[in-house]
């Protein structure tokens, strides 16, 4: 681990390309993290849709900070596979809510699913994160 990385989860500021696809953390427990977001012009695909990397990412980023919060102090998690699918087209202006979590959290291990929905309350898209436990 860096000897100036931060103790702490500021769910603030998930980083840069957190803070790029908009999110914003709504609600934040060691069993469930969600946010909301908002699809910008910058996260469309040639098409028009929103692309299907920025649920991706959307994905292993609340996976991450879920397990973080359970982890705790006690170290850091890294992700180790990102399997996500894509159900309902969404384009420009639509706010989406998702939400993560846990499937399993072991000693070395854990697994979230994290869904999406749209303001109509449809699913938009689900993924599974597998994360290491590194432990300090």
């Amino acid at each position: 681990m860096p000897k100036d990385a931060p103790t702490q989860l500021d769910l603030s500021d998930l980083g840069p390309y957190a803070n790029a696809l908009g999110l914003t953390v709504t609600a934040a427990s060691s069993d469930e993290v969600q946010a909301t977001w908002q699809v910008t012009e910058a996260l469309l695909q040639p098409y028009g849709l929103l692309h299907g990397g920025a649920h991706c990412a959307v994905v292993e980023t609340l996976a991450s900070v879920a397990a973080s919060i359970w982890l705790g102090p006690e170290g850091r998690v890294v992700g180790t596979t990102n399997s996500t699918d894509f159900y309902r087209a969404t384009g420009t202006g639509e706010q989406l809510t998702s939400t993560a979590r846990p499937l399993h959290r072991g000693r070395t291990r854990q697994v979230w699913r994290v869904e999406t929905y749209d303001d109509s309350h449809r699913l938009v898209a689900a993924g599974q994160v597998a994360l290491q436990n590194l432990r300090a």
